[in-house]
């Protein structure tokens, strides 16, 4: 693998490492929508790691979300984290 890529890439999991932090304790009155859906599908690799494997209680979509918007958001994020991560974007 080329060293740049590999810098960027690198790079990129450390900028969406620090960018993400848990999830609020209770549930929030905010209601999401389509930007926090894309938001919730790119952290959702991490949202799975903590909830699976260091047994964290966290959320992998919001409970209080905008319906169909919130949802076409996420799957959104989930794709473009999806070819990010494969290298075609």
């Amino acid at each position: 693998m080329d060293r740049k890529k590999l810098i960027t890439k690198v790079l990129f999991l450390f900028l969406i490492l620090s960018l993400t932090s848990c999830a609020p304790a209770g549930v929030t009155e905010n209601e999401y929508g389509f930007f926090a859906g894309i938001w919730h599908g790119f952290i959702l690799t991490f949202s799975l790691i903590g909830r699976f494997i260091f047994g964290y209680d966290i959320g992998l979509w919001a409970e209080t979300n905008s319906g169909v918007l919130y949802y076409t958001g996420w799957i959104i994020g989930i794709l473009i984290i999806g070819i990010i991560s494969l290298g075609k974007l």
